[in-house]
Parts: structure tokens; sequence; C-alpha cells
């Protein structure tokens, strides 16, 4: 990377393991057809950097150029395209110059919540690895770099010791430790050091966690099935993984908008239709991922008011987004 101080550790010949990702909105699905001609035409944009140097095709290979040079040779065009140079950091850009930047931390800490019904599992003393992500917005245009990754590294370091190996309840601002009040107490600290912090984001598990804008509280909880389907005349199988994210007022005794396991208890029904069936037939459907996020939102959405998106992914490098909210920061695709 030749703009970058003499020094600094990416100024020096290394390498990564990268990870692309193209996001597209559905007329784009529509023309090109279906989801493996998308997959191929990225698998072969990407191809001529496989195994390369790859300064010999782009002079300063930021993961913003990379993105804009894999977007250029894809015959549709990207809603965002997303480069990973490792699997804790990215950038995802769009058409227009704006960067989505964004890096992946982890502390491991002790909680309880203090104000939730007797008998609640929250209410005893337990413990998470809890990720952070710092997530960036800026307006980038034709620029080289965003925020250099290893600021929002920094910015991270200041706030790490008072939360890892700590019982978060100690610390003045989480006697009530939600996944919402982590975020909030992030924000606060962290949005002075960083202007362009668009959104924290906490991983209270590997499948729960809760966006904050510094406004807006949005919480998803995940849940996987195991299905077969019936698609362009072939019967496949998939683990399917489905997100729902919810926007909703934070409630000010319990310190949260929407208890993770009365999600994961609305969803059961519709999971109980879905795991180990042949789905095409229980919903009625196509099978295409379009069909079954609408089929899953009307099932979903009278027990769960607050949902405005739906991810439903067929496998890790294939799924679809429906919303109808605003669209908020994409969770980091997981390297194979």
């Amino acid at each position: 990377m030749p703009v970058l101080p003499a020094g600094h550790p990416s100024r020096r010949l290394h390498g990564h393991s990268f990870l692309a990702t193209a996001r597209v909105t559905s007329d784009v699905l529509t023309t090109m057809g279906p989801s493996s001609i998308l997959t191929a035409s990225l698998k072969q944009a990407v191809e001529p950097l496989d195994y390369a140097h790859l300064n010999e095709f782009i002079a300063v290979p930021s993961d913003e150029n990379i993105a804009r040079w894999i977007a250029d040779r894809l015959p549709f065009k990207v809603d965002a395209m997303g480069v990973q140079s490792t699997l804790h950091q990215g950038v995802d850009l769009d058409p227009y110059g704006a960067a989505h930047l964004w890096r992946r931390f982890r502390f491991e800490a002790a909680h309880f919540l203090p104000n939730v019904p007797r008998g609640h599992p929250c209410g005893r003393m337990h413990g998470h690895g809890f990720e952070v992500i710092l997530h960036v917005h800026q307006q980038i245009g034709e620029q080289d770099l965003g925020t250099d990754l290893d600021e929002i590294a920094r910015v991270w370091a200041t706030l790490a010791g008072a939360l890892d190996r700590r019982c978060l309840n100690d610390i003045d601002g989480l006697l009530n430790p939600t996944s919402e009040m982590i975020c909030r107490w992030i924000w606060e600290h962290a949005k002075p050091l960083l202007p362009d912090l668009s959104w924290v984001t906490v991983y209270e598990t590997i499948t729960a966690g809760c966006h904050y804008d510094g406004e807006h509280f949005r919480i998803w909880k995940e849940q996987r099935f195991e299905s077969a389907v019936a698609h362009t005349g072939q019967l496949l199988g998939h683990s399917y993984i489905t997100r729902l994210h919810l926007t909703a007022p934070l409630d000010a005794l319990l310190g949260w908008t929407v208890d993770y396991g009365d999600v994961r208890a609305a969803f059961t029904p519709v999971f109980k239709q879905l795991d180990h069936h042949r789905i095409d037939q229980q919903t009625e459907t196509d099978g295409s991922l379009a069909q079954l996020l609408l089929w899953t939102r009307d099932r979903c959405i009278a027990s769960l008011p607050a949902l405005d998106r739906i991810d439903l992914f067929e496998t890790p490098a294939f799924g679809a987004s429906l919303h109808w909210g605003e669209q908020g920061p994409a969770l980091p695709g997981q390297k194979p």
C-alpha cells in the first residue's frame, strides 16, 4: 500500500485471504436469472486477482480500490460491493462514492440483568464472549482510502480495558447491561473519538445482537433450519439461516427493545413448518428466496410487529434480504 506512511505494516509486501461480496437489488436478479449466474459472474470477476500480486492490477490495492475494480468487471450494477481483507475488517462501497467501513473486536465479560422477571435466565450471573463492530460511514468519492481501519482499532483500544474481563454491572452507566445498553455505552464513549462513527454493533451471542446509531436500536435473532426444496426442476437441500431484525422503542425499566427469547418463541411455529421438510410444498411457493421471505414476513408480522427486515441465506455464500424499514448495516460475511 504505497500511499501509507513509512513504517505502516500494510506498506510492506504482505497478503490476505480476501472475501468479495456483491449485493444487488431484486430487479438485477430477475434480469440475470438464477443465483448460480450471479455467483459465476463474481467468481469470473475476481479470478485474475486470485494468487496474484495485486499491485500489478491496482496501483493502490486498498479494500476500497479492490471493491471498485471488481464492481467495474461485473456484468450487472451492484447496490454495494464489499471486500474483506480479513475476517474482522472490510468495506462496502455503493456506486455513488459512499463507503461503509467496519472493524470487529471481542471482549469477554460477565453480567446479569437486574430488572427481568423472576426466573428469567438472564437474571442470573452469567457471561458471554461479546463481539463488537464499529461502523464508519463516509462519502469518499474516488479516494483510495476512507478512515484508516487501524484508527478504528485505536479508538476501540481506549474502551476495551474498561469492558474486557469485567463484570459489566460494576461499570458506571452499565448497571443494567443489556445488548442495547452496551451498544449505547460504547457509542457514547467512541463517538467523540471517531466522529464518522455511524453504528455500533454488539453480538451478545453468535445468533443474537443489537445495532445502535445514536438514536435507534435494532436487534436481530438468527435461527437455522434444515430443509429440502425443489428448484428449477431439481430437488436440493440447504442449511438455511434466517435472521429477523426488529426496531422498537427502548423499555426504560428492562433496558431492551424486545427480548431475544420472545423473538425465538414467536418464530417457533414458523420454524416447525420449515425444519426437516420440503419447504416449497410446506409454503406453497416456488421455493425461491424471494418467495420464502414474503411467506415468512406474512407469518411473523402479527406476533412480531416491530419486525422490519428478514435475511435468508440458503448457503453461507448466497442469500437475500427483505426490508420495509431502514436498511441498516449489513453484518459481515463469514469466510469459508
